[in-house]
């Protein structure tokens, strides 16, 4: 299993990033997926989530109406747009594989995103 996330970098508020996690080794369409981030001295918090098909998306009340999660299971990618950051976006950004009965939960390496002036 492999989730190889990419995208982060260095933005102004009120610009936007797309993040991208490309996953291989396992059979991307059996699993719902999430984005996640943790900014220094804080806890890692969900930020979005998205089913198996791509049918159902899930946000944080903090990120909703700014953050899209989509997918596409021909490519084994799921993307984070993410639009209007401020600095309280600021974290390193993780793709993370849901558990299920087909297999265990999992984690990429994490992408630093920093919104700053």
């Amino acid at each position: 299993v492999q989730l190889v996330e990419s995208g982060g970098g260095l933005v102004q508020p009120g610009g936007s990033l797309r993040l991208s996690c490309a996953a291989s080794g396992f059979t991307f369409s059996w699993y719902a997926m999430r984005w996640y981030r943790q900014a220094p001295g804080l806890e890692r918090e969900l930020v979005a989530g998205i089913s198996n098909t791509g049918s159902i998306t899930n946000y944080a009340d903090s990120v909703k109406g700014r953050f899209t999660i989509s997918r596409d299971n021909a490519k084994n990618t799921v993307y984070l747009q993410m639009n209007s950051l401020n600095p309280e976006d600021t974290a390193v950004y993780y793709c993370h594989r849901v558990g299920n009965g087909f297999g265990q939960a999992s984690w990429g390496q994490g992408t630093q995103v920093t919104v700053s002036s």
